[in-house]
């Protein structure tokens, strides 16, 4: 099995997500003969969102890329980020570093392939939902993507910033969340949606959203499973 290197802290709640839940799928697909050794490089959250905020593209790409080559010196094989929202700076950290890390846009689009959806919503941080980063590979495939309105966008924005990626979970939030997709598929026909930010999940799942979700944390992690065991 190949060593799985990750780059977490953005943010905790999701890095957690990652470990948890590789060990114990691993655990579960070998029957419990095996869990992945794994290393997590964690950047400081507060300083990669100021670069982020600030427009310093340059600087994030640097950073991040220095903590992927300390993956590969690690002996990680299988690498990843564990935001969507840091793939805004992925294809500069590919030519910064020569690693092949595994997409979360690429492996969303993978899947909604799979489902044969042809148009479908996307939720995450303001930067992922007006930027293209994690629309492209679906539109080069032929999927619409739609976003909320600017109203919508920036309280799921501000949601996501002050309580997911903290832990913080509510209710009353759940409940905007899924007005805001009711209205995209009124509006704009969406067959499902994308949990385009890696807390997401925290607060939605198939089990309480008015559609479909399409959760980018469990997508990207069984890509990451098949390519450490294969």
């Amino acid at each position: 099995m190949k060593k799985i290197g990750l780059i977490g802290g953005t943010g905790p709640e999701s890095t957690l997500l990652y470990y948890k839940k590789l060990n114990s799928l691993i655990d579960s697909l070998t029957e419990n003969k095996a869990m992945p050794d794994m290393v997590i490089e964690s950047v400081n959250f507060r300083k990669a969102w100021n670069m982020l905020v600030d427009g310093d593209y340059n600087s994030l790409s640097k950073y991040i890329s220095e903590k992927v080559n300390l993956l590969k010196k690690s002996g990680a094989e299988v690498m990843a980020l564990t935001a969507v929202t840091m793939h805004i700076v992925f294809d500069t950290i590919i030519e910064q570093t020569g690693a092949d890390l595994i997409s979360i846009p690429m492996s969303v689009c993978n899947e909604a392939i799979r489902c044969n959806y042809r148009k479908i919503g996307l939720l995450g941080t303001i930067f992922t939902m007006e930027n293209d980063y994690m629309k492209k590979d679906l539109v080069q495939a032929g999927i619409e993507v739609i976003v909320p309105n600017e109203t919508d966008r920036k309280l799921v924005a501000k949601r996501i910033f002050e309580e997911l990626e903290v832990g913080i979970v509510k209710e009353s939030t759940l409940v905007e969340f899924n007005e805001i997709i009711s209205r995209m598929k009124k509006e704009h026909g969406i067959e499902a949606v994308v949990l385009g930010c890696t807390e997401l999940p925290l607060l939605l799942n198939d089990d309480n959203c008015v559609l479909p979700c399409m959760d980018s944390v469990a997508i990207h992690i069984q890509e990451l499973i098949n390519a450490c065991t294969e």
